[in-house]
């Protein structure tokens, strides 16, 4: 009976370490632990991106922001045109489907995987670069609060590039030139996303 007894439990000793192994072997999918990087596209952006869990990053990023417009009392009754304006950001991200990438055989380097992200940014009033004379000393600070859905491939080692889109919400500050001063405002705001980069 103690002969027993003990292959029993030598047995359940032995798979209970093979199991351990198993997990040692298999780790869970995860972001990367940071990337650092530049990126393009209607703007540029240098950001810095870091794991806060195996499938949620932060990434923070400062740089010039592009930007299309119309002739509209919330840019201060000026004529459409084109701009770039400082702004820095802080956007939490989901990747929510490195599981089913994995799972398929895709590589997940470089955090190569869709997401779910809040996009909240804000536009200090620096300067602004116009093609709109007007607006090039119209310098209005906007805080912007977006949801949004994105793609981030990576292309070799180093290049990268992503898309994306989101609906949110933007708040211009109450805003005082030559005596006159433009109330506080908020508006819907469409976020489209493409950009082409470098990470280190």
């Amino acid at each position: 009976m103690k002969n027993k007894l003990l292959v029993l439990t030598l047995i359940a000793l032995l798979c209970a370490g093979k199991v351990n192994a198993q997990e040692t072997e298999e780790p869970k999918p995860s972001v990367e632990k940071e990337i650092i990087g530049i990126q393009a596209g209607l703007g540029v952006w240098g950001y810095y991106e870091f794991k806060m869990t195996n499938q949620l990053a932060l990434r923070t990023e400062a740089g010039l922001n592009g930007g299309i417009w119309v002739k509209s009392s919330f840019y201060g009754d000026t004529e459409g045109g084109l701009l770039l304006t400082p702004i820095v950001r802080a956007e939490p991200r989901w990747y929510y489907n490195l599981n089913r990438r994995v799972r398929k055989g895709k590589d997940i380097k470089g955090n190569r995987a869709n997401y779910l992200s809040l996009d909240t940014s804000f536009a200090p009033d620096w300067f602004v670069v116009s093609t709109n004379n007007d607006y090039k000393f119209y310098k209005r600070p906007i805080l912007s609060i977006i949801p949004t859905w994105g793609i981030r491939r990576t292309l070799g080692k180093h290049f990268d590039y992503e898309t994306g889109i989101g609906l949110g919400y933007s708040h211009a500050f109450e805003y005082t030139k030559n005596g006159f001063t433009y109330k506080a405002q908020d508006a819907a705001v469409l976020n489209l996303r493409f950009r082409i980069g470098y990470h280190f």
